[in-house]
C-alpha cells in the first residue's frame, strides 16, 4: 500500500515514468535518424524538467 502523504509525488513520478516509456517506445519505432534525434531532444527536455523539480524540492527542505 502507498502512503497517502506520498500520493502527489508518486502521481508525478508515475506521469513522468509514463512519458519516458512513451518516448522510448516512439524512439524504438522511429524510422529515421532525424525522427530519433527529435525524440532524443524531447527526452533531454524531460530530463531537465525532472532535475529542476528535484532541485526545487531540495531548496524547499
Amino acid at each position: 500500500m502507498r502512503n497517502r502523504t506520498m500520493a502527489s509525488s508518486t502521481d508525478s513520478s508515475t506521469a513522468v515514468d509514463d512519458e519516458v516509456r512513451q518516448l522510448y517506445e516512439r524512439y524504438q519505432a522511429a524510422e529515421s535518424d532525424a525522427e530519433r534525434r527529435g525524440i532524443t531532444l524531447e527526452m533531454g527536455e524531460l530530463d531537465g524538467r525532472r532535475h529542476a523539480e528535484i532541485y526545487a524540492a531540495l531548496e524547499d527542505e
